[in-house]
């Protein structure tokens, strides 16, 4: 099985980003592109973040050997049935999103007799938008495949061989293992620092100047996070819900041993704690999967 013509429905980071890659790294590869806000499609055409843009998801998957839905996790099931009529019967239909269980779901109620195949590239930025986009974005980056067990092989190795081919490392586990790790990895992550900023935002004691004008490193790299597409994220904590409930709990019971520690002036405690998790940083960097320079490599000007 051969990916020689790929749709992008959804022309934000992600699917901007899937375009440009696929223009720089695949330059074989037709594409197309839709995206429901019209002034994105006009802004997508301007940087050419598919081959053709197209005014409708139907005229944009007709001839697709792939389609990869970069829509908000809770727009998968409607973008699903709306490109049904006109989805050839041998295409591959995938995604972005960050939760994998329930969206297979939503396709597949859509799409039963369709190829469907989630994907979860492990990149981004907290920017979006059809100006977000850059073609190097999965280079040295994580795409996790979670074929359904009756999926032909011949069609997860035409995809893997895609996500390759733009620079990422794949990786193949069930659904239900990708929700449960990336709930801690992600989901979590980000529920804090929506968390933290936003109770920076509300004590009475500290003016928001204050928090901006005073904010360290630390506090910087959560607003980071925090600025994240809020669309996105309430659909990815709705789909995943359950997972991340479980690791909330964790996540509290943890924190209320840290809580005690201080308490009782524990500082053996905290050592411990704090030498454990600065190994885990130090792993991260030594795979690849970020900078270990000061700032993380950010120059100042990045937004």
């Amino acid at each position: 099985m051969t990916i020689k013509r790929v749709a992008i429905v959804g022309l934000g980071l992600l699917g901007g980003s899937l375009g440009l890659a696929l223009k720089e790294y695949c330059p074989d590869i037709v594409t197309t592109g839709y995206d429901s806000d019209p002034e994105t499609r006009r802004r997508a055409a301007e940087r050419g973040l598919a081959g053709t843009i197209c005014e409708s998801a139907s005229g944009a998957v007709a001839e697709a050997d792939l389609v990869v839905m970069c829509v908000p996790v809770g727009a998968m099931g409607a973008v699903a049935t709306e490109i049904a009529d006109a989805l050839p019967r041998q295409a591959i239909v995938s995604d972005v999103g960050s939760s994998k269980a329930s969206i297979h779901a939503a396709i597949s109620a859509a799409l039963p007799e369709h190829i469907v195949i989630p994907a979860h590239p492990v990149a981004g930025t907290e920017q979006s938008g059809p100006d977000a986009g850059f073609a190097s974005l999965f280079q040295h980056r994580w795409c996790i495949l979670t074929p359904p067990d009756d999926v032909p092989e011949e069609a997860v190795a035409a995809l893997r061989t895609l996500w390759e081919a733009l620079g990422a490392e794949v990786e193949i586990m069930s659904a239900e293992h990708h929700d449960l790790v990336l709930a801690v990895t992600s989901h979590l992550p980000h529920l804090i620092a929506y968390t933290i900023v936003g109770t920076a935002s509300d004590l009475e004691d500290v003016t928001r100047g204050e928090v901006i004008k005073y904010s360290a490193g630390g506090f910087r790299d959560f607003t980071r996070i925090a600025a994240s597409d809020p669309t996105m994220w309430r659909d990815v904590f709705l789909s995943n819900k359950d997972a991340v409930l479980e690791m909330l709990q964790v996540f509290s019971e943890d924190l209320t041993r840290l809580q005690r520690a201080i308490r009782r002036d524990d500082g053996d405690a905290l050592f411990e704690l704090f030498s454990k998790t600065r190994a885990i940083r130090r792993g991260i960097i030594e795979m690849g999967q970020d900078d270990a320079r000061p700032d993380f490599g950010r120059s100042d000007h990045e937004g």
